[in-house]
């Protein structure tokens, strides 16, 4: 085959067999010639590199007269600008057979497809396996990035990580760890899947941590979310709840109203549940407990100045420190009955109280308001009318004796 001839294939081979382009295996097969020969195409034909030029290199196929061409564009799925980027004088290579020209005794052979018909066994069974494999990105584009994983493959933005990556640039050149998503290899398509990678390594540094964590432990958190039942706090690749009742020591209303998202905060742990991925967390008992001091400052029977924060059927709470409550039951608002506790008190009423009890176990103050007030004056009992005569045998001179009650009712007893 002369050299230009040989160039004119290779342009004809590039229109057929251009990067991307599906295969037409009916096409090539009409190309072989009708004479008998040794080779057949899809064989496969081992030799030695002969010549290189601009756009093509020779081989001395093994064990045959027959010379093998492989055009630039068969030597690899890779944009090269002249084969000696790739190959030497020399070289022993392995090519599938895509052509035969007997009369010629040419051949025209491909590196690249027997590459890829390999990348494509692998990529396939990896994918059966859901085993990891790592490419190379060549390219980004707007929907995604190209890597070299034995052929072309693509990982659409959506499939790249488990979070909205704006900057594609920054991962050209990089090796990523992938999973294969989908294969077509009719139309050269191979779908790779970075997100389920990035969430795999998450879940297992989340475990992790879920194992490491001490129940009691004070740490370092960041609130990311807030419901209406609580906070959700971010302490390193997990997320903990703090309920809204663990968020102050003082009644919340509103978990906006003590915390906000972004703020930085230290929080207690009560429980991991590693299986389901649980952290319960604790705002207000990561710092000192507010009863406890109010516990070591006070005593039964000090009076102290309270605002009425709740009314209930049996009673009403009264704050007398920031963020510590105590309780006056409805049997000590008043030395009057008390029907409930609204028809005397009202919420955010300032008041005077005394501490009639501390229970430091159990965190719980009594208080009272009657306490503070005179009892009143016990009523007088009516005196009961006697109608039984009261008998006594005192010695005063006007008590009645045996024989002035019996008179002579004895005398003639014979006793």
């Amino acid at each position: 085959m002369a050299t230009e001839d040989i160039k004119n294939e290779d342009s004809n081979i590039e229109e057929t067999q251009v990067n991307d382009a599906p295969d037409n295996n009916d096409d090539l097969q009409n190309d072989i010639e009708t004479a008998d020969g040794p080779f057949a195409v899809g064989d496969e034909v081992t030799g030695t590199i002969s010549s290189i030029e601009d756009k093509f290199v020779k081989v001395q196929v093994d064990n045959s007269d027959y010379e093998g061409i492989i055009p630039i564009s068969q030597l690899t799925n890779k944009r090269i600008e002249h084969p000696n980027d790739i190959i030497a004088l020399d070289d022993q290579v392995t090519a599938v057979v895509i052509k035969v020209e007997n009369d010629a005794k040419n051949i025209i052979v491909s590196i690249r497809k027997l590459d890829e018909q390999k990348a494509y066994d692998e990529l396939k069974q990896k994918q059966a396996d859901d085993e990891t494999l790592q490419g190379t990105v060549v390219e980004a584009v707007k929907a995604g990035l190209v890597l070299d994983v034995g052929v072309r493959g693509f990982i659409p933005a959506s499939l790249l990580s488990d979070e909205y990556v704006e900057d594609l640039e920054q991962f050209t050149g990089q090796v990523l760890d992938v999973k294969v998503e989908d294969i077509d290899q009719e139309k050269n398509r191979v779908i790779l899947n970075r997100k389920r990678i990035v969430e795999g390594e998450k879940s297992k540094q989340r475990q992790a941590e879920l194992e490491d964590l001490e129940i009691g432990s004070i740490i370092d958190g960041e609130v990311v979310r807030t419901t209406s039942f609580g906070a959700f706090i971010n302490i390193g690749n997990v997320d903990g709840l703090a309920h809204i009742s663990e968020l102050s020591y003082s009644r919340v209303e509103s978990v906006e109203d003590a915390v906000e998202i972004g703020q930085k905060v230290k929080v207690k742990v009560l429980d991991v549940n590693p299986d389901e991925e649980r952290i319960s967390l604790s705002l207000k008992q990561a710092g000192e407990s507010p009863f406890d001091t109010f516990i070591d400052n006070h005593d039964v029977g000090d009076t102290l100045s309270g605002t009425v924060k709740r009314l209930v059927d049996f009673g009403a709470f009264v704050e007398v420190e920031a963020g510590v409550e105590g309780l006056v039951h409805i049997s000590e608002i008043s030395y009057d009955h008390v029907n409930v506790p609204q028809d005397v008190l009202k919420e955010e009423q300032e008041i005077e109280v005394k501490i009639i009890g501390l229970d430091k176990d159990n965190e719980k103050i009594s208080l009272s308001i009657k306490a503070l007030e005179e009892a009143p004056a016990k009523p007088k009992q009516a005196r009961k009318e006697e109608n039984t005569q009261v008998y006594t045998d005192d010695d005063e001179d006007d008590a009645p004796t045996l024989g002035d009650v019996f008179g002579d009712r004895f005398k003639n007893l014979d006793l």
